[in-house]
């Protein structure tokens, strides 16, 4: 169990080499959870090295997650000036456009937060994709160094695919860069994600998977006999492993075959 997963709750368990599970209840209870884990981890890296690195993730989810953690409940847990605020994914849209997801984040409370400006790094994917992807890399390392993030969020599609990691897409082959350009032919559009080698590098990987309808995607990836279907049974490592945080709607398929 990593050190900013509270360690008294009941409802964590490990699946397996790769992966930890915690369902903390219904919808409410779980979200209550994310943001408890998104401090603690932020509490663990700043005592460490005397910052927060994170990248963030679109989603109804972390939209609640991020208007929490503005909120006057939360936002003076931390000191947000020494956090850094990357993305995972971005789409190919304008930061001003409705589907972008560093304008959701922004907008769902984080633009109140005293973290400055020259500590938010958004994807740049409207244009020039490719070459912004590998300038996002550039930047990862300018700020980060040697050191993993210390937080990526993430989530879970209805068909298995997780930041801009989708099915068949090219980006599910990198080895080596930490951002790429992938051309996402079910979208007819191109998308800007982390890659592979940087999320299972990161110091704490969440997967955020709430609802009923994400219910038989979390049975596909835990319960049926399959060889890397879906892109985000790719996450986690025996090294690295990730945390699935599943409210009790999305975790009900597998509560009863969790492992002894």
């Amino acid at each position: 169990m990593k050190a900013c997963v509270m360690s008294d709750d009941s409802h964590f368990f490990s699946w397996d080499d790769t992966r930890d599970i915690a369902h903390p209840g219904d919808r409410n209870h779980t979200l209550a959870f994310a943001v408890e884990h998104f401090l603690n981890c932020a509490k663990e890296a700043m005592k460490s090295h005397e910052y927060f690195a994170v990248a963030l993730s679109g989603g109804s989810t972390p939209k609640k997650i991020f208007e929490m953690l503005s909120s006057p409940s939360y936002s003076g847990e931390i000191d947000w000036g020494k956090v850094f605020i990357f993305w995972g994914d971005e789409r190919s849209v304008p930061p001003t456009d409705p589907d972008s997801n560093f304008r959701m984040a922004m907008d769902a409370g984080l633009k109140s937060l005293s973290i400055p400006p020259t500590h938010i790094f958004r994807m740049e994917a409207e244009e020039n994709i490719a070459e912004n992807a590998k300038s996002y890399e550039e930047k990862i390392l300018e700020i980060l160094g040697s050191r993993p993030f210390d937080l990526i969020m993430l989530g879970m599609g209805e068909d298995g695919h997780t930041a801009s990691l989708f099915p068949g897409t090219k980006a599910l082959e990198e080895k080596v860069a930490l951002a790429t350009a992938n051309k996402v032919p079910q979208k007819e559009t191109w998308r800007m994600t982390l890659t592979y080698p940087c999320i299972n590098s990161a110091r704490n990987i969440a997967i955020y998977v709430l609802g009923k309808s994400k219910a038989k995607m979390v049975s596909q990836v835990f319960l049926k006999s399959h060889t890397h279907t879906y892109p985000v049974s790719l996450i986690g490592t025996p090294h690295n492993k990730a945390l699935w945080v599943l409210d009790s709607e999305a975790a009900d398929p597998i509560l009863k075959k969790k492992p002894n």
